[in-house]
Order: structure tokens, then sequence, then C-alpha cells
């Protein structure tokens, strides 16, 4: 539609996503897969600057199952993300901080 490629070429404007924390991140993305209006270049700068986070503990589980739900929705490989979702998943030492929803989500998109 033309207010996702609007919304989209804004973001991509930016010189950087700086002021993007992790749920706003997560609820873009999954606002382009939901209404499958993917934009492949978005799609990637918000992986790009996801990668460049140092950690991801400032990403809830709800952000963590909507951002590769998303990606995987939106059939847009990104394989260093996902290494860096699996990593950050795999050091987590109980996994019931995720809820059954999340936990499928995940797996699906993987």
């Amino acid at each position: 539609s033309r207010l996702f490629k609007k919304v989209a070429d804004h973001i991509l404007a930016l010189d950087n996503l700086h002021p993007f924390n992790a749920e706003n991140c997560a609820i873009i993305l999954w606002a382009f897969a939901k209404a499958e209006g993917s934009d492949p270049r978005l799609f990637k700068k918000v992986a790009g600057h996801i990668i460049a986070f140092d950690n991801l503990h400032s990403f809830n589980p709800q952000n963590i199952s909507n951002i590769v739900w998303a990606f995987a929705k939106s059939k847009e490989p990104q394989p260093q993300l996902f290494q860096k979702v699996a990593d950050h998943i795999l050091a987590i030492d109980n996994l019931r901080v995720f809820n059954a929803q999340e936990c499928s989500n995940i797996l699906w998109a993987f």
C-alpha cells in the first residue's frame, strides 16, 4: 500500500536507526509482514540495526519472536540476524520467560 511505502521510504532515508528500540523494530517488521508488504531494503536496514546491538538483552521474548517471525513470513533471509537470535536464546539459562506462542513462532521461523 502507499502508506507502507511511505513509511518504508521514510525509515530508509534516515541516516541511522538509533532512535528505534527493540519494540519499535519488532512492531515495524511485524506490521510489514502481517500486511504482506515486505520491503527487502527496509528488512535489510532493520536487520543491520539489530545485528549492530552489542547484545539482545533489551529485546523481550515477544520482540524476538515477532522479529524472526516477520523475517520468515516475508521470506527475507538474514542469516546473521538469525544466528545472533539463536546465540542469544542459547545463552539464556531458563526459557520460562518465553510463552508457548513465542516458542512456537521462533521455532516456525527457524
